[in-house]
């Protein structure tokens, strides 16, 4: 990770951080780069591109949405630790859980959490659309957020069944979301959502846009959903 250009981020965004989380973001990147070694965890493997696209990237909702003190935070697939392991080491007072359906990348969350010293943080391996249906996490989350690539129709059907009532899904999207919106309005509504804000949000050091799809659940999730991965899809 380039620190400089990690802080000069953060000044943008008006965001800070202690000395003691920036070794935490280092650690972070090294061992990402250590483990991509061994397996296929991302393809921006640069210390500017983890500083912007991934670090930078991942903690945009910081500074543009309101993420109470103490929340319930979890990220369906989120992978190499995105959005959710960054939104942790920004705010310590969360309670992340990270969760993917491959074995090897937990094993990489794993030892994340165990190296940095990360406290309430639980990694789950397992599908989406299986735990969401599990009462251990059903409608058990304050926000959950997913920076993963799936359209936000099918996207929104595996995370909105994690939310509670009255809580948010934050979908970072890319900046031309507008389609993928129309597309997915319906089935947002059907799952007990409504979408709050989209927020364009530029990213600092960059010229990129990152497009923050704010859906507020405002009923609870009928009890088919989520459907089976190959309904979804």
């Amino acid at each position: 990770m380039n620190p400089s250009i990690f802080s000069q981020g953060l000044s943008q965004l008006k965001l800070s951080v202690s000395e003691t989380q920036l070794s935490q973001f280092s650690a972070y990147s090294s061992l990402l780069k250590e483990w991509n070694e061994k397996m296929n965890l991302t393809a921006i493997v640069d210390d500017d591109g983890i500083a912007v696209k991934h670090f930078l990237d991942s903690i945009l909702p910081l500074a543009h949405i309101q993420v109470p003190e103490g929340a319930s935070l979890a990220d369906v697939g989120t992978g190499a630790g995105f959005p959710g392991v960054p939104l942790k080491l920004m705010r310590p007072d969360l309670s992340v859980t990270l969760i993917d359906s491959l074995r090897k990348r937990i094993g990489f969350l794993e030892t994340v959490c165990e190296t940095l010293s990360l406290n309430q943080v639980t990694c789950i391996h397992g599908r989406a659309e299986e735990l969401g249906k599990d009462k251990a996490y059903r409608e058990q989350f304050d926000i959950l957020v997913s920076r993963a690539v799936a359209n936000l129709k099918a996207l929104s059907e595996y995370c909105l069944p994690f939310v509670k009532t009255g809580g948010l899904f934050v979908a970072l999207k890319a900046d031309d979301v507008e389609q993928e919106l129309q597309d997915a309005k319906a089935m947002i509504g059907t799952l007990g959502g409504k979408v709050e804000d989209i927020i364009k949000a530029p990213l600092p050091m960059s010229e990129m846009t990152r497009t923050l799809v704010v859906i507020r659940k405002t009923d609870a999730t009928p009890s088919q959903f989520p459907r089976r991965a190959n309904k979804i899809k």
